[in-house]
């Protein structure tokens, strides 16, 4: 009697079977592949985003410090004007307000003006109401003190007067 062959060797997967094996491994690691690349260019594209926004209001601070400067320059020059012999102190103010708002404005910050437009508690500050028989109710009357905006972003709202309406 004839003893069966053994054989040393483990049973090999045939050829169509490995093929399959090893194309599943392909689209496997070419899937790992393009979501690292998304992700990597969603990371440089927020990476971007948050440089600019930090350019963009990285004077924020400094602007907010200078405000109290630019009123006291305004009140000053409010106050020269009126004197009959101030008129060089009261140039003199208006040639600095007017630098010092030129200075903010390169850096983008803007006056807010909201003289006769509906308020807006999102931009201005209510700091009392008068009645107005020409002036709609809830419309700004005048402004108590300069709101500011930086790059649309609002740095102070406007303290304002608002028109209560007819007086009743």
């Amino acid at each position: 009697m004839t003893e069966p062959v053994s054989s040393s060797e483990p049973h090999q997967p045939d050829a169509a079977t490995r093929i399959a094996e090893l194309e599943g491994q392909v689209a496997l690691l070419k899937d790992t592949v393009l979501r690292s690349n998304a992700d990597q260019q969603n990371q440089q594209r927020r990476h971007h985003r948050e440089g600019i926004e930090l350019r963009k209001f990285a004077t924020a601070g400094l602007l907010e410090d200078l405000l109290p400067a630019l009123d006291s320059l305004s009140l000053g020059l409010d106050s020269a004007a009126k004197q009959t012999d101030g008129r060089a102190v009261a140039e003199g103010f208006r040639m600095a307000v007017g630098q010092l708002r030129s200075i903010l404005s390169s850096q983008g910050l803007v006056e807010i003006s909201p003289v006769g437009q509906p308020f807006d508690p999102s931009r201005h500050e209510a700091v009392g109401s008068e009645p107005s028989a020409d002036i709609a109710e809830g419309t700004v009357l005048r402004v108590a003190r300069s709101g500011w905006l930086l790059h649309d972003r609002v740095v102070r709202p406007a303290a304002v007067f608002v028109s209560a309406g007819v007086a009743q």
